[in-house]
């Protein structure tokens, strides 16, 4: 799963600021619209969409910030990542197979039309009927899925309720129901979806007012709107940046309200120049270090113990602040703290805590096995801002375990991944996963299965493939979470790849907002933010 999320995931993860500029033009600027100008909205920093205005087709996050507040999904996600009904009044299965979506009676999109089981059920098709759609392979585990196809078991009941068959069980259905290709559709749409790209019409908080390319997309609240996301402010009014330092700049001196990033030349000061108007949290993104079970020395008992000293060589806590100044914390399990199942004690979790001594005694166990030879090779993208840790990470172990060790670099994220791709890159490779929906599963599913799509390192281990899928298909979430926490003592255990470190979300906001609230996925809550004249 999320094959096609890892490209996007890893950038941001680890180039937030090329994340934040990703599709902007360099026609953007700080300039609001008129009635933005006058004060009565939220100025809010962003980047031009990269396609129209389509759940089907929009993961980035300029788009993916519109799609989030002009359309409501069966659920949404609070500050903290739980499950919140919008659209949808239940959601309930006996199996974790087949499941019944209840939606909220009279409700009804910004246009006047009825929301109803259809809106849904031909919005789900017609995104699952493309492969050339990015958002798709969301609908891979629907029973009748057929790439390309729109055949998805999907029945309806009535006009607020319709049933989901999946492929296999899967517990946290309902949590992945927040993502934005699950927002429903009015029929105007499919009479011109290009069209509709371009004037959306949705049935959440707020409504598209206008649109003005490189410029700015105004939102103001939708009146038919009655569900639990009401609007707190008179608008937002999505702004096109070039420049993250423009933005921040624009931000200290109270002529934007929101800066989503703040760039990597003001992590120093950022905290000191806003106070408690800086923002600074651990976001659902995580950071590791994959090392593939193809390389030499780095297979069967002597593999698992270098595996062990390299995370025990790595002074995580040094790097976090001393080249990412606080805005990264240490990982300690392989998803995030803003997840709910996250836990700081899983047995296992102290490798990655720094020590020099354990690290230099599980190396020379290793090399009584075989005896070290050559270059531990650390590769990563040019384009991303990477190299400062990795050459910290590779003098640590210089330092601690006396051995060669130096950062490969490739010119940019696309070569790098085409060579992990091909397994042709013969070093360990940087790590990254942003969460698409906040459940263990959508990690743990995608990075660590045997032959998943991201796996990058070959990792297999029939013990934890197991345990994974007994979490995705158990009667809870709760118990589905003691599973994936058993799963991630196996990986403890194995260390196909070393947790490294959280990015946290880095943002600012002017003196004019109150109740700015940033939640699990970086994003700010918009809805609650307020604004005085």
């Amino acid at each position: 799963m999320n094959k096609k999320r890892l490209a996007l995931g890893g950038a941001a993860a680890l180039a937030a600021a090329a994340l934040a500029l990703t599709g902007c033009s360099s026609g953007g600027g700080s300039t609001p619209s008129s009635s933005a100008a006058a004060g009565s909205l939220v100025t809010v920093e962003n980047n031009e969409p990269q396609h129209g205005l389509i759940p089907a087709i929009t993961n980035e996050v300029g788009g993916g910030l519109v799609l989030q507040n002009i359309f409501a999904m069966p659920i949404y996600y609070d500050a903290d990542g739980g499950l919140q009904y919008d659209a949808a009044e239940s959601i309930e299965s006996d199996d974790n197979v087949t499941w019944t979506i209840k939606l909220k009676a009279d409700q009804t999109f910004s246009d006047g039309t009825p929301v109803t089981s259809d809106s849904f059920i031909k919005a789900w098709q017609y995104a699952a009927s493309d492969p050339e759609f990015e958002n798709e392979w969301w609908f891979a585990n629907f029973k009748g899925y057929e790439e390309g196809e729109n055949s998805l078991a999907l029945e309806k009941i009535d006009d607020t309720t319709f049933t989901v068959e999946l492929a296999a069980p899967q517990a946290d259905f309902p949590l992945s129901l927040g993502y934005t290709v699950f927002a429903p559709l009015p029929d105007s749409f499919f009479d011109d979806p290009d069209a509709f790209g371009e004037a959306p019409i949705g049935n959440g908080p707020y409504k598209v007012e206008s649109w003005t390319h490189d410029q700015d997309i105004v939102l103001v609240p939708n009146d038919s709107y009655t569900g639990p996301r009401k609007p707190q402010n008179a608008g937002i009014d999505l702004i096109a940046y070039s420049d993250l330092g423009a933005a921040y700049t624009d931000v200290l001196a109270d002529n934007l309200d929101i800066t989503k990033s703040v760039p990597d030349t003001a992590y120093q000061t950022f905290e000191s120049d806003l106070g408690d108007r800086a923002v600074n949290q651990p976001a659902a993104v995580w950071q590791g270090l994959t090392i593939p079970q193809n390389l030499a020395h780095f297979s069967g008992e002597e593999g698992n113990l270098r595996r062990q000293a390299i995370s025990y060589a790595i002074d995580r806590d040094t790097i976090t602040q001393q080249i990412f100044n606080g805005t990264r914390t240490p990982a300690v399990d392989f998803t995030s703290p803003v997840i709910s199942g996250w836990s700081d004690d899983i047995p296992g979790s102290e490798v990655t805590k720094y020590d020099p001594d354990k690290a230099k005694q599980l190396w020379a166990q290793a090399d009584a096995i075989s005896p070290w030879d050559g270059q531990f090779k650390i590769a990563y993208n040019a384009d991303g801002g990477h190299q400062p840790w990795v050459d910290a990470v590779a003098n640590g172990l210089k330092n601690v375990l006396g051995i060669d060790a130096a950062g490969v670099s490739y010119p940019d994220f696309a070569t790098l991944r085409t060579e992990i791709k091909n397994r042709t890159v013969g070093a360990a490779t940087r790590a990254g996963w942003q969460f698409d929906y906040p459940a263990p599963y959508n990690i743990l599913g995608a990075l660590f299965i045997t032959g998943a799509g991201s796996n990058d390192g070959d990792y297999s281990n029939p013990e934890y493939d197991d345990l994974v899928t007994k979490g995705a298909t158990a009667d809870s979430l709760e118990e589905s979470n003691q599973y994936f926490e058993q799963a991630q003592e196996v990986l403890f255990k194995d260390l196909p790849v070393l947790p490294l470190w959280y990015s946290n979300a880095t943002a600012a906001y002017s003196t004019k907002v109150s109740n700015v609230v940033f939640g699990w996925d970086s994003w700010p809550i918009l809805y609650q933010v307020t604004k005085s004249e």
